[in-house]
């Protein structure tokens, strides 16, 4: 056999050159471009395995693009502008025809991607900030900004500086390389999806596609200053995105240092912003919310998200997701994605919880149980032990009709059908948003990114307040710690601060309970002596007054409380010095979502699991404390207790959530504004604007999430008890959806650009309610519904073959002789000398031998609430967990798109550095040699293979 033939060795100066690609078009356009930059590209460069010193002492270290002999006068001077930029200097622009409502310098040209802003006050700090202005901006310019202020008497109010900045292409290109961010490199070749048939029916619900998909699809690969020529670069000034150039310097500005003091080197923008030398820093929005910028190159987006996104009567709508992401980053994008993905899964967990509820108003005149309840001959003739001690009065059963037939509406099969469903829904919801943000990960190149590129880098605040180093095994560099006594201190301080809240939540709970049972005798005697309330006494029980009541003040106590315990978090989480902003917002949510979990599901717990679970029987009655008597449920069960508790809790939450969010930044914004709204657009500037509008902090999504999370427990872990939760929440979301866009495009600055590739760890809160949703409705329908007691008597102890839930009524109440009341227990009045009064209980009668013990039917009723909720959790667990089996995490069209971004990108860099090894050898290169030629191009045929 022949062996393999030798392959022709060729000089690569004769092999034919490769395609001539997009990005090399522009090549002599960049010539200078890249003679300057790569004159110094040993300058610019940054490793990001530097400490925190070398990493602040880098921004240092930027050679700017002037002479060393130029220097700005600092913050006090009108204008400080770069030499060597080609844009005529500040004194050559009449600012009479300058327009003030623009997103760039007076020259016209440089974009303004930051705006700092202080007040010049002299006092006691005065020369303190000064200096340490002047350090900061001279800092600035040295990493490479450029900047320029606006004088005090140019402002609206002539007492505010603004310090306008702009990043030059030398330094967007290098922090580029430092944030690994993805820039295009090949438009995407992958044909899309199969068209959806049902395309045509949702044509009125979709957005124009140039604002769904504002920039074409592109394979992307991460920047690089060596290899520029390999992007889709055709302006410089539009190639990064204003959200990638805000990101860039916001970078910049937490790093730069302004001085030292106190033996302590100090950087960054928050500090300067927490010790009043500036008051402000944002970026800028690109125009007004209402109406187009009259410059032609602002791309306006700002007015396209309110005109087709921020609006109300948009609510049909989907949004404009790419939009959002490149406006905003990914970080909020993600957030809007979320919300819209659970508003559209709602939408049939609500279909099917209206279907539920229906069956239930449609089935109440069916209802055997009410119908004993209100017949005069049964319900009439049952005489009920009263429900408070001395003061309260014998009361007829059929006086609670109404309110048993109401009952009906949540306590029926469906209930059971509900739960399950629910169950799966939830799973469902998680699995295919898996999917969803897969996509969005791809879509938004964010497949590859690292938390180590932002999430996981050192706080300020950490490299600050930790004096001590040490060395980092993994990269042999010095860098900040806190030593483990002083965390093991810090965290006691803050879990013993955690307990005590919560245990505050719990003692106010039980407040709340001591006042239900305090006032519920009033209530019975207010009721049954005020001839006024004869017309609604059938609807206004006394229970019902009580749990109304109850439940309002209990949501009083939740607002007060939230409100206290969000600033005590925030202080906590700050003095346990968290090392990276993943941890500090991690810790922040454990912290919160605790706090709101314990403070919001409390009462609901109480009422679903322990309300008339441990009442006693009349003479042997339990007490609270040896005082309070403890609460009864109703005769026809405490579920619709549990609803009323729950509709309080949660419609009072979503409408007091959506009025702080609309309605008080805009009195604020208002209020702050009063004196400009009238001037015009020349005196009243585009960074005057933005500095007027409320700050969106770094915790502004937390919040966002927090609420919906929240939410999301109502309708999972009590959806048993209130079939229309899903719907009430739908209507919720699809409002909170368009204000949360509105109060975002017209109430706050524009946030800085932030990446993230999902919900982070809200993911992870909402998988376990998820599973203890399961294990909660299965409780509520076994222990707080009448289901399985319904059921052991249809099956077991109905005596009517032709009406088997007849005498169910009789045969859940027990009898108790008047006789044996003690006189702690025993009413003050019995005028209708009755002998016996009926509870609701199992137990023997009075003249049996177990007198007043459980009987058997109790037994086997506790025996099938156990089993009930063994066999439901096994099932719906073993439904769950073989549908998120199904279920892939990753579309498989996104994979084949991720496997052939990935295969493009490699194949590119390949040849780029094959043309530039062969351009090497016909320049006689002596290092490059025709062996090194061949191993890559056996490198790439590798690849190709692969």
């Amino acid at each position: 056999m022949h062996g393999a033939a030798a392959r022709p060795l060729t000089h690569p100066c004769l092999l034919p050159s490769a395609p001539v690609r997009r990005g090399e078009r522009k090549k002599k356009k960049k010539a200078a471009t890249m003679n300057r930059v790569g004159k110094k590209a040993n300058e610019t460069l940054i490793e990001m395995n530097l400490s925190a010193d070398d990493d602040n002492a880098i921004l240092t270290k930027f050679k700017p693009s002037w002479s060393e002999g130029e220097e700005c006068n600092g913050p006090l001077c009108e204008t400080i502008s770069t030499a060597g930029s080609e844009v005529p200097s500040s004194s050559e622009i009449d600012k009479r025809h300058q327009s003030k409502d623009s997103i760039f310098f007076r020259d016209g040209v440089r974009r303004i991607d930051f705006v700092l802003s202080y007040v010049d006050d002299l006092n006691k700090e005065w020369e303190k900030k000064l200096e340490r202005r002047k350090e900061f901006e001279s800092n600035l310019q040295k990493a490479g900004l450029e900047l320029e202020t606006e004088d005090k008497k140019e402002s609206e109010d002539g007492k505010i500086y603004f310090v306008k900045i702009h990043a030059p292409w030398e330094v967007l290109i290098t922090y580029a390389e430092v944030l690994n961010i993805k820039v295009p490199i090949k438009e995407n070749d992958i044909p899309s999806t199969v068209e959806n048939p049902l395309d045509c029916m949702l044509a009125p619900l979709r957005l124009p596609e140039k604002v769904m998909h504002p920039e074409p699809d592109y394979f992307t690969a991460p920047f690089s200053k060596d290899k520029q020529e390999l992007y889709l670069i055709n302006d410089e000034s539009t190639f990064f995105s204003p959200s990638m150039r805000n990101r860039i310097v916001n970078y910049i500005l937490t790093r730069c240092p302004y001085g030292t003091e106190e033996g302590k080197k100090k950087f960054g923008i928050k500090r300067l912003l927490n010790n009043g030398t500036y008051s402000a820093a944002y970026p800028l929005h690109d125009c007004q919310y209402w109406k187009k910028a009259n410059d032609p190159n602002c791309d306006n987006e700002r007015y396209t998200l309110y005109m087709e996104w921020a609006r109300f009567l948009r609510f049909y709508k989907e949004q404009p997701l790419d939009l959002i992401r490149k406006y905003y980053g990914e970080k909020i994008g993600i957030y809007f994605a979320w919300l819209g993905f659970y508003t559209e899964m709602l939408f049939l967990a609500a279909v099917v919880g209206l279907i539920c509820f229906l069956y239930g108003l449609f089935t109440m005149d069916e209802n055997m149980s009410s119908k004993e309840i209100c017949d005069p001959a049964i319900g009439g003739e049952i005489i009920m032990c009263p429900l408070c001690d001395r003061e309260c009065e014998y009361w007829r059963l059929n006086t609670t009709c109404q309110s048993s037939e109401y009952s009906h509406l949540f306590d029926n099969v469906a209930t059971l059908f509900f739960a399950i469903f629910m169950g799966i829904w939830v799973t469902l919801f998680l699995e295919f948003w898996k999917r969803r943000q897969a996509r969005l990960k791809y879509e938004w190149d964010l497949v590859d990114f690292e938390e180590e590129q932002q999430q996981l880098q050192l706080r300020p605040e950490y490299e600050a307040k930790c004096t001590q180093k040490k060395k980092n095994p993994v990269t042999q560099e010095m860098e900040p710690y806190l030593p483990v006594t002083s965390q093991a201190v810090r965290f006691c301080i803050s879990g013993t601060t955690v307990l005590f809240w919560v245990s505050l939540i719990i003692a106010s709970m039980i407040a709340v309970i001591v006042y239900r049972l305090a006032v519920y005798a009033a209530f019975a005697s207010l009721m049954e002596n005020t001839q006024t309330l004869q017309p609604i006494s059938g609807l206004l029980t006394p229970q019902l007054a009580t749990s109304v009541t109850a439940s309002c003040l209990n949501f009083v106590i939740i607002m007060i409380l939230n409100f206290l315990y969000e600033k005590i978090a925030i202080w906590i989480t700050d003095m346990e010095i968290p090392r990276t902003h993943m941890e500090y917002e991690n810790r922040l949510t454990m912290k919160m979502f605790l706090f709101q979990f314990v403070n919001y599901y409390s009462s609901c717990f109480y009422v679903a699991f322990f309300k008339g679970k441990f009442v006693g029987y009349p003479g042997a009655y339990t007490y609270m404390f040896n005082r309070w008597r403890n609460e009864e449920c109703d005769p026809a069960g405490c579920l619709i207790e549990l609803t009323t508790q729950l509709t309080i809790v949660m419609a009072g939450k979503q409408i007091w959530g959506n009025i702080q969010e609309a309605i008080v930044p805009w009195i604020c914004n208002w209020w702050g504004r009063r004196k400009a709204r009238n001037n015009p657009e020349n005196l009243y500037s585009r960074w005057e604007q933005d500095h007027d509008l409320q700050i969106f902090g770094a915790l502004g999504l937390f919040y966002e999430y927090l609420e919906m999370v929240i939410q999301f427990g109502f309708i999972t872990l009590f959806v048993a008890s209130f079939p229309l939760a899903p719907l009430l929440a739908l209507m919720n979301n699809i409002l909170e959806i368009r204000v949360d866009s509105w109060k975002l495009t017209t109430q706050y600055r524009r946030p800085v650009a932030a990446k993230a590739h999902s919900i982070g760890v809200w993911q992870e809160i909402l998988n376990g309610m998820a599973i203890l949703s399961v294990v909660t409705n299965a409780f509520i329908v076994a222990f707080t519904s009448d289901m399985i007691p319904r059921l052991v008597y249809y099956y077991a102890y109905s005596e009517n073959e032709d009406s088997p839930m007849s005498g169910y009524i009789n045969n859940s109440l027990s009898v108790f002789q008047i006789s044996d009341f003690p006189d702690r227990n025993k009413p003050k009045l019995n005028p209708e000398n009755f002998v016996i009064c009926r509870y609701r209980d199992y137990r023997y009668p009075p003249d049996h031998e177990r007198k007043y013990l459980h009987t058997m039917q109790f037994w086997h009723i506790l025996a099938a609430k156990l089993a009930f909720i063994i066999i439901m959790e096994h099932v719906v667990f073993i439904v769950k967990f073989f549908v998120a089996w199904m279920i892939p995490d990753v579309p498989a069209d996104v994979k084949a798109k991720i496997k052939r971004e990935k295969y493009l990108t490699q194949k590119i860099l390949h040849e780029y550095e094959l043309e530039k090894l062969k351009e090497r050898l016909c320049q006689g290169d002596k290092r490059a040699t025709e062996k090194e030629f061949i191993a890559t191009e056996g490198r790439m045929e590798l690849s190709r293979a692969m």
